[in-house]
């Protein structure tokens, strides 16, 4: 039987070493590289290979000679055991999976055993230790069928002294991993809950006396040009003398010292930051063993209310990322993180905050490397608190009786109970065990800019014990913690350690407010733009509020992938949550990435890496200039830039340039506009990369600028003018208008005041009836808003005519309508006066005003569907392109000449939704018409009605329109981002009472 560790909060660790700095020893003949650890003899992965395997479906189940009982399963480790046949994913964001009894957790707990036998030539007079670097959610060690200890913390590495236990010869290794304990209260995040043993196991040897810690200390001078470097170290006996050697980032060698603590004082420093991640590398070797660290000399503080690195006022471009793979699980390796990377780097991202946990411990070494500004979290997160029942009035369904109003009291009831885990003298211990794990293990990282004590968690007396800690440990860093913001109503927040202002999700309103009075603290949003399924619609709004004010230091987009595991039937499908049966869950919205699952990049990561260039251009007056936001880099240094002049689309002139322009200048162009031609006319600026780096190749596109120098004239496609006009003839009924002219024949339904039939030379044009449109496949930020619409029938529109006439002209059919967009039991959406002009030639004008009840919520979209023969699969457009764009989503877009092919179309995301639409076109042409406006419009063409894609949960489940479905909008509604944040700022809803457009086909 196991001991009852795992249902006590006073017991954490049982024989573990201290929690200490994350480091890999090498002998002294060999070359210390910290990238690759496995070449050093004094590491001995145990990981990487199958282990012998058994899932029990309760612990109660394990039998009491587990450890002489054979293992009938193999399972890679590391791994979840979820991915391979054991239990079943689990996904859930704020509930928790189990019964709120801390720190009880079900009798029906789940466990693995796992057993490794390995051959170890046992040398005299070394130290063995046992490193876990990952297990979920507790782990009871077992070497040679002897006790060693027991751990928890999942994302915190575990480590055991088992030379006692080792035998010289073969080894047997047993390992049982429960799937909760009382920790897993703490560990409530947003993510597939999965189990087992999902980092890597190593054992390391070490000298008797070893070095256990150390402590690499750096500061500058206020000018920047002297740098102190202090290394405090700690045996795991007496104190040694070490031999220190100081490298410069070239690689010559600076400084050498024998001595028991490092200290030396570098005159002009060379300064790391993100753009320029120049590092020093420091060799200590202490007996037989030799250790390499690299060291990043920089500054961070909070001066005057602005956050700084080096002195330079700096902002975050940031994600939050989670260790993430449809196949791997957790289990995420150094090439799966290196792609993680490198996609950020392609992407203008400079800041990573590790949600909701400390991630590999390599993980900081690499960003450190390749430079990224990192947010540290522990590994602690109990927003299911916040779900306990709160007391709620009973409501009457009769209007006759009032409404009992307790939503205050409501409030703060769900607030208190969010900070059960924060103010509970059980739990201080283990939020202050974490918090010393996340800080001591990556304390000498250079990447680690902020410590964050946990996320969603409430607070309290323990969150203050544990930022006082670390200003005790660590002053030369920041400490961040998001729901210091709440405040329980017995409790008075201390404040005092904490360096910023920070929240989650508000409005950019909300920074105009914090700054509209003098504040001592930045404000940080560690996650704003929840990137769920088609988003991101305001990357760019709080990309202007952030560079308003110097007390904004950016933010970090929630988040970096989609969380979606391979469905375990075979199919290749992945799912989200309730797909594996698992309750409770919270649906698809674990799929809130940049990139999908599989690590292609969404029409969200282009929409965010143009907000974020490091370049922008502009005009004044009759000027062309540049701004460069990078904080230390010129231009000259890292990027030229490629111009091309156009009119209507095509290229009259470009070339390139490299300009001299320092961190946050501004500099001329030296382009000369041209003269007004009767075209519409546009700058392209590319900003593309000198050199190749490690992550970014040369041509690199750092994003662009497009600049629109005359939009008087929109652009027109070339239309053949060889159609024989011929005289209409007319034929009215009772309920139909028919229209022939011996090439083209049209059918007006007379009850819908639309026309129900188009055809030329006796092929059909239309399949369906040429309705008007309001109705989008929601996406997911439409969640909410959704209702509003289905509950005023938005979804259920039709037409429906009052008064129908008509007359002819000698050029023309004039059909005047009035009508209206109606739907079963709801009031009428809008009152239609549509005016049908049929040109002798074929051309068909379609004109109209629309008014619409202002109590009514704004629509999705307002426009006209064609459902088009299945062979009309290819257009060609000018507008926003390639990628899909919206009103306030087309910064990742230029204007031009784009062609349009749904042959091979897929549904760009897992749960179907409004997608590929494209805003700010003049035309757009198919091979039997172009459809033009007034005004510039939006349009997609898709294989999908926008019922099916609203009907159908998952994209594999879509089937595809018997037509051609293209929508032409004269208006559609923006993206934003309140599947979590925010509702729809007021300029991208399409919330007019009154408007008038006009379409003109062309056949």
């Amino acid at each position: 039987m196991l001991l009852p560790y795992f249902e006590n909060p006073d017991i954490l660790h049982v024989n573990t070493t201290p929690h200490h700095a994350y480091f890999i020893p090498f002998a002294k003949d060999e070359t210390a590289n910290q990238f690759a650890r496995e070449t050093s003899s004094f590491f001995t992965a145990l990981s990487g290979c199958d282990w012998a395997f058994n899932y029990y479906i309760s612990v109660k189940n394990l039998p009491d000679d587990f450890l002489t009982q054979p293992l009938p399963h193999k399972i890679p480790v590391p791994s979840n055991w979820q991915n391979h046949g054991f239990d079943h994913h689990h996904y859930t964001n704020i509930h928790y999976p189990f019964p709120f009894d801390p720190p009880y957790v079900p009798m029906e707990n789940p466990c693995g055993h796992y057993r490794h036998h390995f051959s170890l030539s046992k040398q005299p007079n070394k130290r063995y230790l046992l490193n876990f670097e990952g297990v979920d959610s507790c782990l009871f060690v077992y070497v040679n069928q002897q006790f060693v200890g027991y751990g928890q913390i999942s994302h915190c590495t575990n480590e055991f002294d088992i030379t006692d236990q080792l035998n010289s010869g073969e080894n047997q290794l047993d390992v049982v991993v429960l799937k909760w304990c009382d920790g897993s209260y703490l560990e409530d995040q947003d993510k597939f809950r999965m189990s087992g043993i999902f980092r890597d196991v190593y054992l390391l040897t070490r000298d008797e006396n070893y070095l256990q810690d150390f402590f690499i200390r750096t500061q500058l001078t206020d000018d920047f040009n002297q740098a102190q470097i202090r290394i405090e170290t700690q045996f795991v006996g007496q104190k040694q003398t070490i031999d220190f050697q100081l490298f410069n980032p070239q690689g010559t060698l600076i400084c050498q010292q024998s001595a028991v603590d490092f200290a030396i004082i570098l005159d002009n420093p060379v300064l790391w930051n993100a753009e320029n991640s120049q590092l020093y590398r420091l060799v200590m070797t202490v007996g037989n063993e030799q250790i390499e660290q690299k060291i990043g000399l920089r500054h961070i503080e909070v001066k005057n209310g602005i956050l700084r690195l080096n002195g330079e006022a700096i902002k975050f471009k940031g994600v939050n990322r989670h260790d993430s793979d449809p196949k791997t699980g957790y289990a995420v390796s150094r090439e799966q993180a290196s792609l993680d990377l490198q996609l950020m780097k392609q992407h203008n991202i400079n800041a990573i905050r590790t949600a909701h946990y400390p991630n590999s411990p390599w993980f900081s070494e690499m960003c450190d490397h390749y430079g990224f500004y990192l947010i540290a979290e522990s590994d602690i997160e109990c927003h299911g608190a916040s779900m306990l029942y709160v007391e709620t009035p009973e409501q009457s369904i009769l209007l006759n009786d009032p409404r009992i109003n307790h939503d205050e009291k409501m409030r703060q009831q769900a607030i208190d109970n969010f900070c059960y885990f924060a103010r509970n003298p059980a739990y201080k211990s283990a939020i202050l065990d974490r918090t010393y794990a996340n800080v001591e293990r990556d304390k000498n990282r250079t990447s680690v800019l902020i410590w964050s004590l946990g996320n969603e968690s409430g607070y309290g007396e323990n969150f203050e014990a544990a930022a006082a800690w670390i200003k005790q440990r660590d002053c030369s860093r920041l400490v961040h913690y998001e729901s210091s913001i709440y405040q329980h109503s017995e409790h008075q927040n201390d404040l005092t350690h904490l360096d910023f202002y920070s929240e989650m999700y508000p409005a950019t309103e909300s920074l105009d407010r914090y700054f509209s009075q003098p504040q001592s603290k930045p404000y940080l949003l560690c996650e704003y733009s929840h990137a769920m399924g088609n988003s991101n619609g305001d990357a760019e709004d709080y990309w202007q509020t952030f560079e308003k004010y110097a007390g904004s230091c950016g933010g970090f987009v929630w988040e970096w992938c989609d969380h979606a595991p391979y469905l375990p039937d075979g199919s290749g499908n992945v799912g989200y949550g309730g797909d594996f049966g698992d309750t409770p869950n919270d649906g698809n919205f674990c799929m809130d990435g940049l990139v999908s699952q599989d690590r292609l990049p969404h029409s969200n990561l282009l929409e965010l890496k143009n907000v974020n260039r490091p370049v922008r251009a502009f005009r004044q007056d009759d000027k062309i200039l540049i701004k460069n936001y990078w904080d230390f880099t010129n231009l000259a240094e890292q990027i030229f830039i490629r111009y091309t002049w156009k009119e209507n689309g095509n290229v009259t002139q470009q070339g390139e340039l490299t300009i001299d322009c320092a961190p946050k200048q501004t500099a001329l162009l030296p382009l000369s506009l041209p003269e007004y031609q009767g075209k519409f006319t546009t700058l392209d600026l590319a900003y593309i990369a000198k050199n190749s780096t490690e992550l970014l190749s040369s041509q690199h596109s750092y994003g662009f600028d497009q600049i629109v120098i005359y939009d008087r004239d929109l652009v027109r496609p070339k239309i053949s003018q060889n159609i024989t006009a011929l005289l209409w003839q007319v034929t009215e009924t009772t309920q139909k208008l028919h229209i022939e002219n011996g090439i083209f024949s049209y059918q007006f339904d007379k009850n819908k005041g639309i026309f129900s039939y188009i055809s030329k030379n006796g092929c059909a044009i239309i399949e369906q009836p040429l309705d008007f449109n309001i109705w989008r496949a929601p996406t997911d930020n439409d969640r909410l808003i959704r209702e509003q619409w289905q509950n005023a029938g938005y979804d259920k529109a039709y037409s429906r005519a009052y008064q129908i006439s008509w007359s002819q002209s000698e050029s023309a059919v004039i059909i005047e309508a009035d009508l209206a967009l109606v739907a079963t039991s709801k009031s009428r959406i809008l009152t239609l006066k549509v005016i049908y002009q049929i040109e002798n030639a074929g051309e068909l004008c379609i004109q109209l005003n629309a008014t619409r009840p202002a109590h009514l919520p704004y629509l999705p979209r307002f426009g006209l569907r064609f459902f088009l023969p299945k062979q009309l699969n290819k257009a060609h457009y000018f507008g926003y392109g390639d990628a899909e764009s919206y009103i306030d989503k087309y910064h990742l877009a230029r204007l031009g000449h784009y062609a349009v092919d749904i042959s091979h179309y897929e549904m760009p995301y897992l749960k179907p939704q409004e997608n590929n639409s494209h805003y700010g076109t003049h035309f757009v042409s198919l091979e039997s018409f172009t459809i033009m406006a007034d005004q510039p419009f939006s349009f997609n063409l898709l294989p999908y009605s926008q019922e099916e894609m609203t009907e159908k949960v998952h994209c594999y489940e879509l089937h595809e329109c018997a037509s051609t479905v293209l929508c032409v909008d004269y208006k559609m509604s923006g993206i934003g981002s309140n599947s979590c944040g925010p509702v729809l700022k007021p300029q991208y809803r399409f919330n007019e009472t009154e408007f008038n457009c006009c379409f003109y086909i062309r056949f």
